[in-house]
């Protein structure tokens, strides 16, 4: 039970992490800044700190999920299959997110970095990352969704 505490509470922040950046922080510092110019290569590093973040969150819930799937792939009964086609589908949708992450940090970022210097498609480049920040939200809403439908809350008689 404490490991599907602490699996509920890393993706949380991960998927918290995620919202917070991209729905309210970020918007903000575009209007309060004014100028895309400024407000562009803070809500980058932003971005950036928040993808290192998530790999790491995400390499938390890995191993909570190979623990998970160790203890699942000893027992036989019905129940246990189930729950461990459970587990790896969650596994799944963290790596899916973590990868949507290392592809936005080090494929779709510098791109848009060099877009902008060079004149290139910042518009297509924006939005295949604005795509893939989608993305991995999406994931990580998934993963906090079945991490936090496991846990048991007690009820009093």
């Amino acid at each position: 039970m404490p490991l599907q505490r602490l699996a509920v509470t890393v993706a949380a922040l991960w998927w918290g992490g995620i919202s917070a950046l991209s729905f309210l922080a970020v918007p903000t510092l575009f209007v309060s800044l004014g100028n895309p110019a400024v407000a562009g290569p803070v809500a980058a590093k932003l971005f950036s700190l928040q993808c290192w973040a998530g790999l790491f969150l995400g390499v938390v819930l890995m191993l909570i999920l190979r623990r998970q799937r160790a203890v699942l792939s000893v027992q036989a009964s019905p129940d246990s299959l189930a729950a461990l086609k459970a587990v790896l589908i969650t596994l799944g949708l963290v790596l899916v997110a973590m990868l949507l992450a290392l592809i936005q940090e080090l494929g779709v970022a510098p791109k848009i970095v060099s877009a902008r210097a060079t004149g290139g498609n910042l518009r297509l480049w924006h939005s295949l990352g604005s795509v893939m920040v989608l993305g991995q939200w999406l994931c990580t809403g998934a993963v906090l969704w079945r991490f936090a439908g496991r846990v048991r809350v007690p009820t009093r008689p």
